[in-house]
């Protein structure tokens, strides 16, 4: 299986927990700010094969508590299952970030125990769901699905939405929190234009708007927080 990119580790990505980072290409969105715009390519040439990528965790033992699968969108590779049995087989936790656009598979990876932590985007509103990623009229069942399975408390998760000034106001965030209600975990990550964001004019919230939008999520989850900012 290919693989687009590897970060060896890592203290942020996955938490409690020294990892590292796996990157997959391949995505089923377009979200116009999305900071790995290249991994979009599942054909892109790879940066290591899974053989590979198993000799070197096979060098990290005692270094590393897991490894975290990002992208992309990871659960659109079939054959991931057979990668991360083969990486718990060698006593390492895994952490999945997810797009929440597969529900039948992030399941069964739970239901079989694969995965020890979820991390979903949470793109925005379901009124907006569509103008955020990229693809307008989309349909959200899939995203609800996703949202309702963690909801029940099979595996440890967290939501995080990417907050952007052109995307998100103060009806979109009550909407999110009342969508979400009861999560163990939410986080809003401040938006950072790069030069791999397909377009260019997005822009960051101000601080205080990201205080203002945690205010209103704030009572909806357990556990609520900024990041990047």
């Amino acid at each position: 299986m290919k693989i687009h990119g590897l970060m060896k580790m890592t203290l942020l990505d996955f938490p409690g927990k020294v990892a590292c980072t796996v990157f997959l290409g391949g995505c089923d969105f377009r979200c116009p700010f999305c900071h790995n715009w290249e991994l979009l390519d599942p054909e892109a040439p790879a940066f290591m094969e899974d053989t590979e990528l198993l000799r070197f965790l096979d060098t990290r033992h005692g270094l590393l508590d897991g490894v975290v699968f990002t992208g992309g969108e990871p659960l659109l590779r079939r054959e991931l299952p057979d990668l991360i049995r083969s990486i718990r087989g060698m006593g390492f936790q895994v952490k999945l970030d997810t797009n929440g656009n597969h529900p039948d598979r992030l399941i069964e990876l739970v239901e079989e125990g694969l995965v020890d932590y979820v991390a979903m985007d949470i793109k925005n509103c379901r009124e907006r769901y569509g103008e955020t990623i990229g693809i307008p009229n989309f349909n959200v069942s899939k995203i609800n699905q996703s949202v309702e399975y963690l909801l029940g408390g099979k595996v440890d998760y967290e939501f995080r939405t990417t907050v952007v000034s052109q995307f998100h106001d103060e009806e979109s965030m009550k909407k999110i929190g009342e969508w979400i209600h009861g999560a163990d975990r939410y986080f809003l990550q401040g938006f950072v234009s790069r030069e791999t964001v397909p377009d260019k004019e997005l822009k960051a919230c101000s601080k205080e708007q990201m205080n203002a939008f945690l205010d209103i999520v704030s009572p909806c989850v357990k556990e609520a927080a900024l990041r990047g900012i």
